[in-house]
């Protein structure tokens, strides 16, 4: 009887090791297996909710040469040499196993497989994942659908699955004319940064929706959230995500928690005292059921509190300076024009602009032992996307260069914040390799400065792609909360 092709084999050569006629066949082999995973990918995704990926890297509606770049960069990054192989074989598993709603990071699993009892070993760490199943979906309303709402939108409609997890219901704009409906449709579908949209979305004029990958999408009119019912469009207990900023107090993101159909609201930009300004993977599980409204904080905060926490965890921070190269944004002039805020008034096509941020003052919001220990500045390039915070900390002990990157390398793998830092220690990347980097913050090894108790580290984060990603984990978890709540009432 021959080997069942999703088997573990332990006898798969190196390309290195092989003659070139050979290393082309090794080469085809992987492509072959690769192409038989993206439909158990796929189904396992869109039927049972299951997550795949490679320490971060998503699997799910990858091509097969995606996939074999993700287990190429395990094995470079990590001391496990990780085969396609080896992830079919968990795969089968999972499969077998019926598993549902998971996220299933076959890095970490795999990491320390053992060659004798693998299949032992792996039932076993599977048996350990949390599941998220929901036996009804969450609606979600973007209000406002700008930079980050028209990104957050992608996200969701990407992470539709069976549908039973989060569930794009309505967008909410103010009109922009006769035609906005399909210029918001075609700014969706072409983006001048991160490209364009994977699928197809037809628009219908008549009942002003967007039909993207399947979901329909309500494109609701208004200037005013005092004026939108949204259980008239079949919308109920949602969760308003208020990309606007207008409002970032208590009182004016209520004035979403009054209409009907809306349950919950998540900010993506800091808030004001006393709402929870939460960084996932830091302090999401101070949200508990009685929360209506948390903010997401900001792209920096979210780049460097992960970070920072895993630096005062380990040698005690006791205090710094962040300065943030930070791509223009939408609230600058293109020309130099009059401006409400200091110096963002100049060209940000064509200055850099010294401005201020409150991004450091902010960690402590999240991480309360770093109150008063950190300044900040912002510098405003003249890039569209991806940023730098550079941390230049003062440490309670010594610290060597080598230790400390080993530390967040090995936490960007296998740490409790592997969704949140991601680590490279190439000497070529520059800031557009990192367009459509899903974690918070990437620490850049090759940069890092250490001498005595002082370090300097240096982190890249796709300001809009990976803020994206990490308000879409609050909203998740918004989710459970709001699930949790509705457990707690009396039958």
């Amino acid at each position: 009887m021959g080997t069942h092709p999703l088997a573990y084999r332990e006898d798969v050569p190196t390309a290195s090791s092989l003659p070139v006629d050979s290393a082309h066949q090794a080469w085809l082999d992987r492509v072959a297996l690769a192409e038989l995973a993206v439909p158990i990918i796929g189904r396992l995704y869109r039927e049972r909710d299951v997550v795949t990926h490679v320490h971060g890297k998503k699997l799910v509606n990858q091509s097969p040469i995606d996939i074999m770049k993700a287990h190429k960069w395990a094995r470079r990054i990590g001391e496990h040499v990780l085969s396609i192989e080896q992830s079919m074989a968990v795969l089968r598993i999972v499969d077998e196993l019926e598993l549902r709603g998971i996220s299933l990071d076959l890095g970490r699993i795999l990491v320390d497989a053992p060659a004798e009892g693998f299949e032992g070993w792996v039932r076993e760490q599977l048996a350990e994942l949390p599941s998220w199943s929901q036996d009804e979906p969450t609606d979600v309303v973007l209000y406002g659908f700008g930079r980050i709402g028209r990104l957050l939108a992608r996200i969701l409609i990407g992470h539709a699955g069976s549908g039973l997890g989060l569930r794009l219901r309505a967008i909410v704009v103010r009109r922009g004319g006769e035609d906005d409906l399909e210029k918001r449709a075609s700014l969706l579908r072409r983006d001048s940064v991160h490209g364009a949209f994977q699928g197809t979305i037809d628009i219908d004029t008549e009942a002003n929706t967007i039909l993207a990958n399947g979901t329909l999408i309500q494109v609701i009119y208004s200037d005013d959230p005092a004026t939108v019912d949204y259980t008239q469009h079949g919308i109920q207990r949602a969760i308003v995500v208020d990309n606007t900023g207008r409002w970032r107090d208590q009182d004016g993101l209520a004035q979403h928690l009054g209409r009907p159909g809306v349950e919950r609201v998540v900010l993506t930009a800091p808030g004001k005292n006393p709402l929870k300004n939460i960084v996932f993977g830091v302090n999401h599980e101070t949200i508990e059921p009685s929360d209506t409204i948390v903010t997401a904080a900001s792209c920096t905060t979210n780049a460097i509190t992960p970070v920072l926490q895993v630096i005062n965890d380990a040698y005690g921070i006791e205090h710094g300076h962040v300065e943030t190269v930070h791509s223009y944004t939408n609230d600058q002039n293109l020309i130099d024009n009059f401006h409400k805020g200091q110096r963002r008034g100049r060209s940000a096509a064509l200055n850099m602009v010294l401005t201020e941020t409150g991004a450091a003052k902010a960690v402590a919001k999240a991480l309360p032992e770093l109150e008063g220990k950190l300044t900040g500045n912002a510098i405003r390039v003249p890039t569209p996307d991806v940023s730098m915070a550079i941390l230049n900390l003062s440490l309670e002990q010594d610290v060597d260069r080598d230790a400390v990157n080993e530390l967040l390398r090995r936490t960007s793998l296998t740490g409790e914040l592997r969704a949140q830092i991601d680590f490279t220690d190439s000497a070529e990347v520059v800031s557009t390799d990192f367009v459509g980097n899903n974690r918070a913050g990437i620490v850049d090894g090759l940069a890092t400065i250490a001498s005595g108790r002082h370090l300097v580290l240096y982190v890249w984060y796709d300001n809009e792609y990976g803020y994206s990603s990490q308000v879409i984990r609050v909203i998740e978890h918004m989710a459970d909360q709001m699930a949790k709540a509705r457990q707690l009432l009396p039958a």
